[in-house]
């Protein structure tokens, strides 16, 4: 008897409470016809020894009856222990009404139809897959209604993702959504849409894809914490973009129009970047050469003022003096440097000779 009064109170009504977020207290036809068969055979047990025999018990008798009663409202009142599992949380509604939030372990709640559990996997991982449908094995079904966008820089990329999310607040997740799955398959998709039309092409499908998933599951967590969902998204993951099939030649066409585009610019930056610090450099020197040669002339324009108020000083002072020796000077210079053949004129013999052709030679070099 005490066997099967464990048995039954273990699970009186043969509920199956696990799961992701379903309800709970439903029975199972088997399982309830079990237990009915169980309080059935205690009650005839409890029957046959109150019944019969000298000195018991009639069946009808109030003490018997009373008895009776107690036995099946204890019973009753046993069925309200619970046992919630390490990745499981319960939440107790009194009356249809929220009542608490009941952590891993053996719990209690008043029977139905007072009170009702509803136990919820809050440590199980769910994926969303917006844009393809894993069918198993190698088998994927693609949805292009879900994952054909509009980038920043007007091209259109299929971009499907997944969205993994797990729940952090059963009571919030039971009672403010309807549809949860569809709810954030929604706001993902739309976050999504949002930031690929303000990023480019090349971003989404090769440089920026982790900057794209970050972005998206911060967006898409703001929402749903507003939304009061209880859900937290633990990733996004995108998967292989690539240009629409019925347009990918020509997207492939324009890619490798700009790959060359860029790279003739890039080479006239290094052409750049090459000849421009030489004529800075040229033009730097010219320009100190320049302020050199401005510095020689006047200078040595200055010493001519001076050595030629110098002069005038001493000619004012002895002219003839002066004179003459201005004239021996402008002489040494005209004459320095020049070939000079000296004649005695009293000499004999000599025939004066003038070589043309070599001082035109000398004039020519």
């Amino acid at each position: 008897m005490l066997k099967s009064l464990a048995n039954f109170t273990d699970n009186p009504w043969g509920d199956n409470n696990s799961g992701n977020g379903s309800s709970g207290g439903k029975s199972t036809k088997g399982s309830a016809s079990n237990n009915v068969l169980e309080i059935e055979k205690l009650l005839n047990k409890y029957k046959k020894n109150f019944s019969g025999g000298k000195g018991g018990q009639t069946p009808n008798s109030p003490k018997s009856i009373f008895s009776i009663i107690l036995i099946v409202i204890a019973l009753y009142f046993s069925t309200g222990f619970f046992t919630i599992q390490p990745e499981e949380e319960g939440v107790v509604l009194l009356f249809g009404k929220f009542s608490r939030v009941t952590a891993p372990g053996l719990h209690y709640h008043l029977p139905t139809p007072f009170e009702k559990l509803i136990k919820v996997k809050v440590t199980q991982i769910n994926s969303i897959e917006i844009g393809y449908r894993n069918l198993g094995g190698d088998r994927i079904s693609s949805r292009n209604e879900e994952s054909i966008m509009l980038t920043g820089d007007e091209n259109i990329v299929d971009a499907p993702f997944s969205v993994m999310w797990k729940i952090n607040d059963p009571a919030r997740y039971q009672f403010n959504l309807r549809d949860r799955e569809l709810t954030v398959k929604s706001i993902a998709e739309s976050a999504m849409r949002e930031v690929v039309a303000k990023t480019d092409v090349q971003s989404v499908m090769t440089n920026n894809k982790n900057g794209i998933e970050l972005e998206v599951m911060q967006i898409t967590q703001d929402l749903l914490n507003r939304y009061e969902a209880g859900i937290q998204i633990t990733q996004v993951k995108m998967e292989d973009v690539r240009p629409p099939a019925e347009i990918s030649d020509a997207f492939n066409d324009v890619q490798k129009a700009e790959a060359d585009r860029d790279k003739t610019i890039s080479l006239a930056k290094l052409e750049q970047n090459r000849i421009v610090p030489d004529a800075r450099g040229q033009a730097a020197r010219m320009l100190q050469e320049a302020e050199g040669y401005k510095q020689k002339v006047i200078a040595e324009a200055e010493g001519e003022a001076s050595r030629f108020e110098a002069i005038l000083g001493e000619y004012t002072k002895a002219k003839d003096v002066t004179r003459r020796r201005l004239y021996l000077d402008t002489m040494q210079q005209v004459l320095t440097g020049t070939d000079k053949v000296m004649i005695d004129s009293q000499g004999a013999g000599v025939v004066p000779y003038l070589p043309l052709p070599e001082l035109n030679k000398r004039n020519n070099q």
